[in-house]
């Protein structure tokens, strides 16, 4: 079981406060701002449970969904049914070796999926991917947890995450030199005979610094187009937890 599959049934619980909104008012205003033509297919790389996927459906996107874990991709199928949602295309695969159907608009990935890549292979290849499966100046936008974050809101840093029936003890082991950080999660799952499951899994992220980033986008092929603070308003800062990139895809 993968760290994602342990968590796909509490995932959404203990995530409430994320303003998927918010990310997709900054993709369509990336999309406006930085489109040289309007973007109507768009790939969510890294899906998980369907959230940023439903939104952009919403909002009438041709939506295509794509992730590792089956059991977040079985939430996500769950959710679309429940909302009657029946045109995204939900695949199963890995971000370092996906195959689409043909090329998409605009590919999109948030809450820090690009620093589950850990090695600069795994993010060439990635990048890689998402270039040749991108129309002529198709845009990617995607966030990352920032070197702040890394250095002083994980490091040495333990939390618990609550919501009615669901907990996560997450315990954090950053690595300065090699920028790696370990989340070791504990996840108790409330049952209906009011007892508790147990699972226990361990996720892993990397630091990247803007100069990477820019390295490895301009290696695969893109024009890196601005890093922007979470909500996409303003340049990003080095005070920044979160960081917003834009880039175009160079043929």
């Amino acid at each position: 079981m993968t760290g994602y599959d342990a968590l796909a049934r509490v995932y959404d619980k203990l995530n409430r406060d994320v303003d998927h909104g918010a990310f997709a008012d900054f993709y369509e205003d990336a999309f406006r701002r930085f489109g040289k033509k309007k973007i109507e297919s768009v790939l969510d790389l890294g899906c998980g449970t369907g959230s940023m996927t439903l939104e952009l459906a919403r909002r009438g996107y041709d939506m295509t969904g794509l992730d590792s874990s089956d059991d977040m991709l079985a939430v996500a199928h769950e959710r679309a049914a429940k909302e009657g949602i029946s045109s995204i295309l939900w695949l199963g695969q890995d971000m370092t070796d996906f195959e689409l159907y043909g090329t998409v608009d605009a590919a999109v990935s948030c809450l820090d999926c690009v620093g589950h890549l850990t090695t600069n292979a795994a993010l060439d290849r990635c990048f890689s991917l998402v270039h040749l499966f991108l129309e002529p100046d198709g845009l990617f936008l995607f966030d990352v947890n920032t070197p702040r974050k890394f250095r002083e809101s994980y490091a040495g840093h333990d939390y618990v995450l609550e919501d009615e029936g669901a907990v996560c003890a997450w315990r954090n082991d950053f690595h300065g030199k090699s920028g790696i950080c370990d989340f070791w999660l504990t996840v108790f799952e409330e049952q209906p005979d009011g007892t508790y499951t147990r699972r226990d899994t361990v996720e892993r992220e990397r630091l990247y610094t803007m100069r990477q980033l820019r390295s490895h986008l301009e290696k695969a092929g893109f024009e890196v187009l601005g890093f922007f603070s979470a909500d996409g308003k303003s340049p990003a800062s080095d005070t920044d937890e979160r960081w917003q990139v834009a880039a175009r895809a160079l043929k």
